[in-house]
């Protein structure tokens, strides 16, 4: 009897999904919860935007640091640790939420501490796959975790966040601190890497290393470089989506938890086929399309007449997205050397989330000078001439190096 060789995802990989699942189901329910309880605390957007920079400026001055530590110490221990922090800081949250001694400061400050742990996850999460997924499951396995991320944020979490905490404030945020535990004891189960014992560099010779190696090569520099666009322009609508939600369409608190299941059901469509769609038509065309179609949804977004129109567009939105990361997360796996990987991922996604904070910020100013529907088109126009600008170093890398 022949033996089946086919390669399979392994039950380390599992844990390591649960374990994603478990976390963003509260990270979900934070996400929805904060921006509801910023509007309680005022409805100015630009003191809204604030809170939403804060949680991802960590990746504009930490991350460097962090892809560094990923490629020197163990992955899985890295990550286990990290989520133990924030299990504690989430809990601290919900102490202050119930017991009424919070604003807008303490909001933002938490925030940068949860996305200062933050960093670290998502590192050495993307950086352990290549150790535990054989290679040409890759796109398969970024799309179940991309896909894991989105169901348990997005469809699971924030409508729980939204019902949560319209019982009580600090509900959510003591869900959250539940779930960072939980996930710190799936992952502190997965199997050590064995590294070689090697002399590390100084820190700062291994930043360089990492920049150096994106720097020479083209097409991921080109990504990072417009994913930095998109993520400027994304945050740069996102950030008072909370505001155009429940002051101009008048959505609810519970309504608006609903509206995020959007992004999350287009999200879930594309975890599911998003791998087969790049093995059947290509990583190029698949790309191009996430991109363009991105350009038009903002536009959308920000004509929208209605919640089930807005919350239609979330979903094409959701979509695309993920299948951009399906592509651009497996190109990286597969390019960068496993020993590098950490360092050129942080370099990538510095460059590529760290402009975050500003397009958050820029999205308050706008919608405090233009009106509450403006940010989406204005992102959506910047998303559109960028895609412009890099569409033909994109073309011209893909097609030489046609990877799946």
């Amino acid at each position: 009897m022949e033996q089946d060789t086919k390669p399979r995802l392994s039950a380390a990989y599992w844990r390591l999904w649960w374990a994603a699942g478990i976390n963003n189901v509260g990270n979900g329910a934070f996400a929805a919860a904060v921006p509801l309880l910023a509007v309680t605390l005022t409805h100015d957007p630009r003191l809204v935007s604030v809170v939403s920079a804060a949680t991802y400026l960590p990746w504009l001055l930490l991350s460097l640091p962090a892809g560094a530590l990923v490629d020197r110490y163990d992955r899985a221990a890295l990550m286990w640790r990290a989520q133990a922090v924030q299990a504690v800081i989430a809990g601290v949250v919900a102490v202050l939420a119930a017991s009424g001694h919070i604003g807008i400061p303490v909001l933002a400050v938490t925030a940068f501490a949860l996305g200062t742990c933050e960093i670290v996850v998502a590192n050495a999460a993307q950086a352990i796959l290549p150790d535990i997924v054989p290679r040409p499951l890759l796109h398969q396995a970024n799309g179940y975790q991309q896909m894991i991320t989105l169901i348990g944020q997005q469809f699971a979490g924030a409508p729980i966040g939204g019902l949560l905490f319209a019982v009580a404030v600090a509900l959510p945020f003591g869900m959250d601190a539940a779930t960072f535990a939980l996930s710190a004891v799936l992952l502190a189960t997965l199997p050590r890497r064995t590294r070689r014992r090697i002399e590390h560099p100084p820190v700062r010779a291994a930043i360089a290393d990492g920049l150096r190696w994106l720097a020479r090569h083209r097409l991921l520099r080109t990504l990072a470089v417009l994913l930095g666009v998109n993520t400027f322009c994304g945050q740069l609508g996102n950030a008072t989506l909370v505001l155009l939600a429940t002051q101009t369409l008048r959505l609810d608190v519970p309504g608006y938890g609903l509206l995020l299941v959007g992004a999350a059901v287009g999200g879930l469509l594309g975890g599911l086929v998003g791998a087969r769609a790049v093995q059947r038509v290509g990583a190029l065309p698949a790309l191009l399309t996430a991109l363009g179609t991105n350009v038009v949804v903002f536009v959308g977004i920000g004509l929208s007449p209605n919640a089930v129109v807005l919350g239609g567009l979330l979903a094409v939105n959701g979509f695309v997205t993920m299948l951009w990361n399906v592509v651009t997360v497996g190109l990286r796996q597969q390019i960068v050397p496993s020993d590098l990987i950490g360092r050129v991922n942080s370099v990538y996604k510095m460059l590529g989330w760290g402009l975050i904070p500003l397009g958050a910020l820029a999205g308050g100013l706008v919608a405090y000078t233009f009106g509450l529907r403006a940010p989406y088109p204005v992102a959506g126009v910047l998303r559109g001439v960028a895609l412009v600008v890099a569409m033909p170093v994109l073309v011209g890398a893909m097609r030489k190096h046609p990877w799946r």
